[in-house]
This record gives C-alpha cells, sequence and structure tokens, in this order.
C-alpha cells in the first residue's frame, strides 16, 4: 500500500489522473472524493482518531531586533515534553493584527545549508515579515534540535504532520494573529509537508508548495510516503490530489524543469485548475514554472511567493522593494547557527526527559 519515491512513470501518473477525474463532474461529485482522501490521509498517518492535545508550553528566547523584523527562538511541547523548535520572526513598526506564516523545510543536511538555518530560509522568514507577517520556521524531525525522535522512524510521517498542526494551534495563540489568513509553505520535503497540512487542516487559508507538486514522484523519504496515505482498502490518490484539497484557497505552485516537477505546466497544473474550476476560482489558483531552473527555494521562488502572499493577504511590498520596484533582501541580517538554537548544551537534557520520551513511545506506537 505504500507509494515511495518514483512509484510510477510519467505516463502511468498522466493515465493515473485520467481514471481519477473521470469520477467526479462537479463540485459535490469532487468534494466527496476530497473527503475520502482526506480520510485517507488521516487514517494512512493514524490521525484519525482525534488526538488529545497538550499545554503548548511556549517557551520565548533572545528576541532581537533588525531592519523591519524581530527574530526569536521557539520550542513548544506537540506533545508532553516532545519539542518542537525553531524561530519565530515578526515584523517591527507596524500594527497588528498580522498574518501568520508557517515555514517547514526540507532534506536539506548539509553543514553549510542546513535545515531551518539555511541562509534562503532566514531570507523568506526575515521578507515575510517586513512586509507584515508573523513567521515561523521550524525543525523537520531529527534536524537542527529536533533531536528527541530520529528522521528514519517509520511513522516519522505521523510525528511530523502532528507537530505541523500544533504549529498552527501555535500560530493561534498568539493574539496579534489574524486567524483569517493563516498561510504554510515549503520546498521539496517542506513541500509534501505544505500540501499534507493544507489538505487535513481548514486553518491554512493559503498554500504554496515549492518544487514539489507531481504526478509521478511520491516523496523519497519515510516522512512522506512511509505510511500509507495515497493508497488503502478504502482510497487512491497522489500528491497532485492532496495539493488540490487546498480548492478553493489560494494556492501557488511552484515547479521548475530539472526535478521530478518538470511537467507540472501540461500534467499536474491543469488538474488542479480544473478543480478550482469546479469552485469558480480559478483566480485563486496560480503556476510559477521555471524551466532553466532546479530543485531549491533560490531568489525567483522567493520572489514569486512574496507578491502571491502580498496580493491575497493585501501586504505592503513597497517595504521590501528599492527604487526600481525591485525585490531587494540586501537587509536581512543572516545568522548562525548558534544564534538560531533554542537550548544551549545545558539545557538539551529537556530533550531527553523520561516523560517526554514516554509520550514520543506512547504516540508512534
Amino acid at each position: 500500500m505504500l507509494c515511495q519515491g518514483y512509484y510510477q512513470t510519467e505516463e502511468q501518473a498522466a493515465d493515473q489522473l485520467k481514471r481519477f477525474v473521470s469520477t467526479y463532474d462537479t463540485k459535490e461529485e469532487w468534494l466527496e472524493r476530497a473527503e475520502v482522501i482526506r480520510k485517507g490521509i488521516l487514517a494512512g498517518a493514524e490521525l484519525e482518531t482525534p488526538q488529545e492535545k497538550c499545554q503548548l508550553n511556549v517557551i520565548f528566547k533572545n528576541k532581537r531586533f533588525y531592519e523591519g523584523y524581530a527574530v526569536e527562538n521557539i520550542a513548544f511541547e506537540s506533545l508532553p515534553g516532545f519539542f518542537v523548535t525553531g524561530n519565530l520572526y515578526r515584523p517591527s513598526g507596524l500594527s497588528g493584527p498580522f498574518p501568520g506564516i508557517l515555514c517547514p523545510h526540507g532534506h536539506w543536511n548539509q553543514p553549510e545549508n542546513y535545515g531551518r538555518f539555511r541562509e534562503d530560509m532566514q531570507k523568506r522568514c526575515a521578507v515575510l515579515a517586513k512586509i507584515g507577517c508573523i513567521v515561523f520556521s521550524y525543525d523537520m524531525v531529527g534536524y537542527g534540535e529536533s533531536l528527541q525522535c530520529s528522521h528514519d522512524h517509520p511513522k516519522v510521517l505521523k510525528l511530523q504532520l502532528w507537530n505541523s498542526i500544533r504549529a498552527l494551534d501555535f500560530l493561534y495563540s498568539l493574539p496579534e494573529i489574524d486567524t483569517t489568513r493563516i498561510a504554510v509553505t515549503g520546498a521539496s520535503g517542506g513541500g509534501t509537508q505544505t500540501f499534507l497540512l493544507t489538505a487535513v487542516d481548514q486553518r491554512v487559508k493559503l498554500s504554496v508548495p515549492v518544487v514539489q507538486v507531481s504526478a509521478h514522484f511520491f516523496g523519497g523519504c519515510v516522512c512522506e510516503s512511509g505510511m500509507p496515505i495515497h493508497k488503502s482498502k478504502h482510497h487512491e490518490t497522489n500528491n497532485v490530489e492532496i495539493a488540490a484539497l487546498a480548492a478553493p484557497r489560494p494556492m501557488l505552485i511552484i515547479s521548475d524543469g530539472q526535478d521530478w516537477t518538470l511537467n507540472t505546466p501540461e500534467i499536474e497544473f491543469p488538474y488542479i485548475s480544473n478543480i478550482y474550476k469546479l469552485f469558480n476560482a480559478e483566480d485563486q489558483i496560480e503556476n510559477i514554472h521555471l524551466e532553466n531552473e532546479g530543485h531549491d527555494y533560490g531568489p525567483s521562488k522567493r520572489a514569486g511567493v512574496y507578491r502571491f502572499i502580498a496580493k491575497h493577504f493585501n501586504l505592503d511590498m513597497s517595504r521590501i522593494c528599492n527604487d526600481l520596484g525591485e525585490i531587494d533582501e540586501d537587509f536581512i541580517k543572516i545568522l548562525d547557527r548558534k544564534e538560531l538554537e533554542v537550548f544551549n548544551e545545558n539545557q538539551r537534557e529537556l530533550l531527553f526527559s523520561e516523560s517526554g520520551l514516554q509520550s514520543l513511545d506512547n504516540f508512534l506506537k
């Protein structure tokens, strides 16, 4: 029942979408199918039974101010004693309420280009903060400071999706957040987290999955396809349809010519656009396809995201543009990993408390 990696050829993927589209003609019929898919995701991730939510017990540390934004180090408990770690970027010099943006990351694991500490992640978060968003970037399980569970755990998908749901709870807990303007965006494995969270949680109001929506590629890591979210006795789907569960909420899909999103303008985007048409919401779905670019969250991809979010959340792009109207990211202070970490060496024992490890074991059993 597991659909992993390059599970099918590009031709098989196109045929599968033709078969899927034959099962509905109207918005009502799509909504019935969408609910089957959503239940299939939750059942496959072992989250179909509502989970008891513990107190977040948020830790806020080391808030510092830069040009037009502030950064602080954050941890909260998604399970009793189990911490989600990350950084919160806030606007400075602006009055709220503010949109909230979640920024999960993908499998970037080289020391010079790692997880939430990457330069492109810091730039994305700082720019979105400067134009008026509160942005939370957080560690993927087993990356950064998320050391209580390894990333290769067979049920890491369950934990990672749960952490994203709790990250929404964290944004909702902030009094200055406008809960009618909540978005999520990430690239690669962060793109998978983006469309999975959007699919199962209606609190997400805008979605931008970057370089990941593919009909023939299902994600190559256990955190994306290690549990039966795509196929069971009761459902069959792929990541294109999972992304389409965002409809009719605004969604920007960013693709490129050098990875598994190379067919997006001809295959994936038309399929999703047709679903948006059922809602008369064609103006809510866009695709930026960068034929000559590759698998990253680079400057041109970020620029598209800034404009899309600013348009739908009514934000002021002039705060990040120069006199020529070009996006200028030079104001950003790039911080090293130590500055962005929540826990120092003496505090990391919190990550391995007996109660935290026991609650994690109970959750993943």
